[in-house]
């Protein structure tokens, strides 16, 4: 069975927050909770799905300030995944207090991702890229058998991610979109951290930055 997609529209920033869910098994990951994620755990308690972790594309304060608030409501904890050249930017918060917000991102994440690996929500299962050039730990989650990335703030709909925020770098974002997301077969769905969902043909042909 496909996984099936929950999208959130949350925060001053309009970010994506999304779950991927496998209905056989009843559970869902959220990725990238950004402000106000607690009405997402409420919405998976309201349709009888279990949340079994966290993962997180990278570190700025938009797609990790619902983190704490999730596993706060949670009766026990679930792993926080977040790849380990991010976590300078997570014990800064994010780089919250730079654009005026104010939060405690907390405890390290307990998952740390490596590059190629494999993590899965019920029997479905992603491949983990490490796509730098955004921030160094950036990474994207790619359900090859689903033809679906979850790209954060990697690549956009005909646009890409900042690389002028500290830590960003131009060439490493247009080598990480050309070796991990063009490589895709052209019908893979990017759904990204802002904004509407993609293709990766429909990026090769229309894209201006890459």
């Amino acid at each position: 069975m496909p996984i099936e997609i929950l999208t959130y529209v949350l925060g001053s920033l309009s970010n994506n927050t999304y779950c991927a869910v496998d209905q056989a098994a009843r559970q869902a990951v959220v990725i990238d909770p950004s402000f106000g994620a607690r009405k997402v755990l409420d919405d998976l308690h309201a349709r009888g799905l279990s949340l079994s972790a966290v993962w997180l594309t990278h570190a700025h304060f938009d797609h990790i300030a619902g983190v704490k608030e999730i596993l706060s409501a949670l009766p026990a904890p679930v792993p926080v995944g977040l790849h380990p050249l991010d976590l300078p930017l997570w014990r800064e918060d994010g780089g919250a207090g730079t654009w005026g917000y104010h939060f405690n991102a907390g405890p390290d994440p307990d998952l740390l991702w490596q590059a190629d690996q494999t993590a899965a929500v019920g029997t479905s299962t992603a491949v983990v890229r490490h796509t730098p050039g955004h921030t160094p730990g950036h990474v994207v989650f790619i359900f090859a058998q689903d033809h679906v990335a979850f790209t954060g703030d990697l690549i956009f709909r005909r646009s890409v991610g900042r690389t002028d925020l500290p830590g960003g770098n131009g060439q490493a974002l247009a080598e990480s979109i050309r070796n991990h997301i063009y490589t895709l077969p052209p019908e893979t769905v990017l759904l990204s951290g802002h904004g509407p969902q993609t293709t990766v043909g429909e990026e090769l042909d229309e894209n201006p930055y890459v």
